[in-house]
């Protein structure tokens, strides 16, 4: 499933000489479509601004669902996207022409209950309503802390709702708890409406979310731009899991959630952009509760994980 090789010497050169050379040194300008969530977990795109070289352009697309911001990958309406490991894997046990190539945030979710409600752990859950997006990374993991403690999704009722509205529906009462994203579990406590049950970490699959992918073609045709893309990537992400601060401003002005929310929000919240053998290991983990699960028919193709980019900027 996954492909880790040494950089063939042309790879490595091009480290040396620098990106995008060839456009660069002839004066023309050069512009990176970037696909980026709606949520805290993708924010660094929002600082790229700031470690973009000359003669280079990031214009930052947003989306507000994982599986629309891989879709414009596979299509190349943008050139690169971060989504969540479910979007990738589901892409590509469907035979779609998208890599993961670096992380782009673990952590990040979280169960959560109507305050003061008596479901304290997840064996609570049985005989309750609980809002789950099929198909997110949010689910295979939930439901994985539910096996763990003798329950299947036949002990509760799955109520589909998306990340966005989980909040509004515990609020009303539309559900007991709900699997999320941050920052609705941040919202959920700063407000009082909810009580956290748990962050769901403790499985084999480990706090693996959000990845960052490409194109295949792109990593065969254009290895200068993925190279200058996550250099970009890597300054930000590392700007911002440093500068809390910064992180939770910038989250406000975009997202339009407020400070104290997002303070709850932001310790759930691991931006990276590392993928070493332990995310590997999570990733093969993942990709195979999904198919006990039956949501992917086979396992992604060799090379769905490619981490030769990452692996020379760790060794830079």
């Amino acid at each position: 499933m996954i492909r880790r090789r040494t950089l063939l010497a042309g790879l490595g050169a091009g480290l040396v000489v620098g990106p995008l050379s060839g456009a660069r040194a002839q004066g023309a300008p050069v512009t990176i479509r970037m696909g980026s969530l709606k949520l805290i977990h993708s924010i660094a795109p929002s600082f790229y601004e700031r470690f973009t070289p000359a003669g280079v352009t990031v214009e930052v697309v947003p989306f507000e669902s994982p599986t629309e911001c891989k879709n414009a990958v596979v299509t190349k309406s943008v050139d690169f996207g971060t989504f969540g490991i479910a979007a990738a894997t589901l892409g590509a046990a469907a035979g779609e022409p998208v890599v993961v190539i670096a992380s782009t945030c673990n952590r990040g979710m979280a169960v959560i209950a109507k305050k003061d409600s008596e479901i304290r752990t997840i064996k609570d859950l049985r005989g309750k309503r609980v809002a789950i997006w099929p198909g997110s990374t949010q689910e295979v993991f939930v439901l994985e802390r539910m096996r763990m403690e003798g329950l299947s999704v036949k002990d509760i009722t799955p109520v589909r709702v998306s990340f966005s509205e989980m909040h509004i529906a515990l609020a009303r009462g539309d559900v007991d708890a709900y699997v999320g994203a941050e920052p609705g579990p941040g919202v959920s406590l700063a407000s009082g409406v909810g009580q956290l049950v748990e962050y769901p970490y403790g499985t084999e699959m480990g706090a693996l979310n959000m990845v960052f992918g490409a194109h295949r073609d792109t990593l065969a045709e254009r290895p200068d731009l993925v190279r200058t893309m996550l250099e970009i990537h890597r300054k930000a992400t590392d700007f911002a899991a440093r500068d809390r601060d910064a992180m939770i401003a910038m989250a406000v002005a975009k997202l339009g959630q407020k400070r104290e929310a997002l303070e709850l929000s932001a310790p759930n919240v691991e931006l990276t952009w590392r993928l070493g053998p332990d995310e590997v290991r999570q990733a093969q983990a993942y990709a195979q509760h999904m198919l006990v699960l039956k949501q992917i028919k086979r396992l992604p193709e060799p090379g769905f994980i490619d981490t030769r980019f990452v692996d020379a900027m760790g060794r830079a």
